[in-house]
């Protein structure tokens, strides 16, 4: 099998205990999945994007999706996600892996080339970049890269079940021995806690509708800066999810932003 030097893996199942079947939603005809895949796919520097799903049978149907959207689709352990990005990384030869959760379907295609641009563009100076550690970008933007080898040593001495639930904690909860990097917005606002696109709740689904509803006629790709003037111009939507606000996988684990080198984009 040919090496393929980016791999981006789009982890996504349906038993998701907030929400369940978020990602199987529908959003303007197609699945909340399938809009997501089209737009990560359009970032120019994500290299191979895979799904990876469960091997229970009801994420049969993620697995379906992905595949209506032309993206392979990898299953593996129902609750280790850090078993299920190494997989997919060691069966793809990749010399780099991509995070990034389903939960992010309005993410914007050029806040995941900013991010995978800081780690490549510094190529070998840092294991691990993210925009998470503090983040600024609105959240429903995360995007998390890391080395093979950085995502193989997490795979071998990570212990703790939410070090293997969500991949990366063992890498950013080590500076002292991962060089780590976070990337802010380049406008240099943080609207990480007052502006949620994130899905893990109803509320959550009824914001991102209506995001879609209004700007996806005009432009399928619209952006991150659109997604915010359209907000700004509504706040009546903007507040339908106001109480989830600065609630996040990331947040309830320990911020590194006293140690995590900053750079602006």
């Amino acid at each position: 099998m040919t090496a393929a030097p980016v791999v981006t893996v789009i982890q996504a199942r349906t038993g998701s205990s907030r929400l369940p079947a978020k990602v199987l939603l529908p959003l303007g005809g197609a699945t909340v999945l399938e809009r997501m895949l089209e737009r990560v796919i359009r970032a120019r520097r994500a290299g191979v994007v895979m799904v990876a799903t469960t091997t229970a049978r009801r994420d049969d149907q993620i697995e379906a999706a992905a595949h209506r959207a032309g993206v392979p689709c990898f299953r593996g352990h129902p609750e280790d996600l850090l078993d299920r990005h190494f997989q997919v990384a060691r069966r793809l030869g990749a010399a780099h892996v991509v995070k990034i959760p389903s939960d992010c379907p309005l993410i914007d295609p050029a806040v995941i080339d900013a991010v995978i641009g800081v780690y490549l563009d510094e190529l070998g100076a840092y294991d691990y970049v993210s925009n998470l550690h503090p983040p600024t970008y609105p959240d429903g933007n995360d995007v998390e890269i890391m080395s093979f080898d950085a995502l193989a040593v997490a795979w071998r001495g990570a212990g703790e079940s939410y070090e293997r639930e969500h991949t990366t904690p063992f890498l950013w909860g080590h500076p002292e021995s991962f060089r780590v990097k976070n990337v802010r917005w380049e406008t240099g606002k943080d609207l990480s806690l007052s502006h949620r696109i994130v899905l893990d709740y109803a509320e959550d689904y009824e914001v991102i509708r209506r995001i879609f509803d209004a700007l996806y006629p005009d432009d399928p790709l619209f952006s991150l800066d659109a997604i915010v003037s359209y907000l700004e111009a509504n706040p009546d939507v903007r507040g339908l999810n106001s109480r989830h606000r600065g609630v996040s996988w990331h947040s309830r684990q320990t911020t590194l932003s006293h140690l995590t080198p900053q750079v602006s984009l």
